[in-house]
């Protein structure tokens, strides 16, 4: 869908939430929106620092583009059973450039006061933070983990999911499954497709303690990238077609298991997340990665620590290609298409609850990477320096 179609879309909807609530007898509407206005920069230009979904990122010169975003949602209840839901949210994407997306667009029915089914384009629970990671007020750091919320491209799937919720004692325990496709685009040229992508979310609440357990499982194509579709016909083309294969990205099996813990206990605040990607392509590494982040709230204020890492299971190059001769710049190539970006990220940061509806925020990352630049862009020919990243923002809801 292209952008202005997009916009279109998110105003007509935002519009008929507007007309229905000034209408005689007309359902319970809801208009909530949230956004970050932030500015980041690094300590070089050697490389670029985004987050996973962006095509540029940001050197010593602060840009406002890779933190800052903006959301719009509307509810429409239509009664003690039917619900419409849509959410529209801008930020900067793999075109370089500010674009606005249908992120939520679901119809959610109420089978009983335990059982509730949404039908439409819903949030994808792959992560601890999957409903409101986007939302940076309702997040102590000023943007999720890099090395886990960077492993699985999109937000959202098309398709239907069902909700059992119930108590035991005094612990409230949440089932999700759900089944759908996503298309997200990767950068400019290529876009990435799971079809169909079936998924189950577990969540355990009890008081100040949440644990949630998640699995998502799809088929993986790559489609539209001139690097691997080039790659893969030089193969074939000089005889290599089972390296070729097992580096396509067609139809692939694809996993990713996650568990996560989060404590706000006593003005002590815990978050930790574990996942786990698994493909059957080598150009699709499997990986795990981690972090965890800890804080104290001193009133208003909350100082955190943050530490993160990824790490690849699998092969990050192919045994028996030629390392010299004609064919050498061609295993340079297949070794490249299967490693994944390594790092791992110290932080410190601070978050002032100023306002009932804002907060200001201030992180410091150090990240490290190993084995080439890490998740950064644009590097420069044997960069492998740790970098420092700078942020300072003022995270809103309304």
């Amino acid at each position: 869908m292209n952008q202005p179609l997009r916009l279109t879309l998110v105003t007509a909807i935002l519009a008929a939430f507007g007309v229905a609530a000034h209408a005689a007898d007309s359902p319970t509407v809801t208009i909530s929106g949230f956004g970050t206005a932030a500015l980041t920069a690094t300590d070089t230009n050697d490389v670029e620092y985004a987050r996973f979904n962006q095509a540029a990122g940001v050197g010593t010169s602060p840009r406002a583009g890779v933190d800052s975003n903006f959301g719009i949602q509307g509810t429409a209840k239509m009664n003690d059973w039917l619900s419409f839901t849509a959410q529209g949210l801008a930020r900067k994407n793999a075109r370089d450039a500010w674009g606005a997306e249908l992120s939520w667009a679901f119809a959610k029915f109420k089978v009983s006061d335990k059982v509730s089914i949404r039908v439409g384009r819903i949030g994808m629970p792959i992560y601890m933070i999957s409903d409101f990671r986007q939302v940076g007020y309702a997040n102590t750091m000023i943007r999720p983990s890099r090395e886990v919320y960077g492993q699985i491209y999109g937000d959202s799937y098309d398709g239907v999911d069902a909700m059992y919720q119930h108590s035991f004692g005094d612990t409230t325990v949440t089932a999700q499954i759900g089944v759908g496709t996503m298309s997200a685009r990767i950068t400019d040229d290529n876009r990435i497709k799971y079809k169909p992508a079936t998924t189950i979310n577990i969540v355990a609440e009890n008081g100040p303690f949440t644990v949630r357990f998640g699995r998502a499982d799809a088929k993986v194509s790559v489609e539209d990238s001139e690097s691997i579709d080039g790659l893969l016909a030089t193969l074939r083309k000089v005889g290599m077609s089972r390296v070729a294969d097992e580096l396509s990205v067609t139809d692939v099996d694809g996993s990713f298991t996650s568990l996560g813990v989060t404590m706000d206990y006593k003005n002590i605040l815990v978050q930790s997340e574990y996942a786990v990607r698994k493909t059957d392509s080598l150009a699709l590494p499997d990986t795990t990665s981690y972090y965890a982040m800890l804080g104290y709230r001193f009133g208003k204020i909350t100082p955190f620590y943050y530490y993160g890492k990824v790490k690849q299971d699998s092969a990050r190059a192919y045994a028996g290609l030629p390392a010299a001769g004609p064919l050498a710049p061609l295993s340079a190539g297949v070794a490249m298409a299967m490693k994944t970006g390594l790092q791992s990220t110290n932080a410190v940061g601070v978050r002032w609850d100023f306002n009932k509806s804002a907060a200001l925020k201030v992180q410091i990352d150090h990240i490290k990477p190993r084995d080439g630049a890490g998740t950064f862009l644009r590097a420069k020919p044997g960069f492998s320096d740790s970098v420092n990243v700078y942020a300072a923002g003022i995270d809103f809801v309304f």
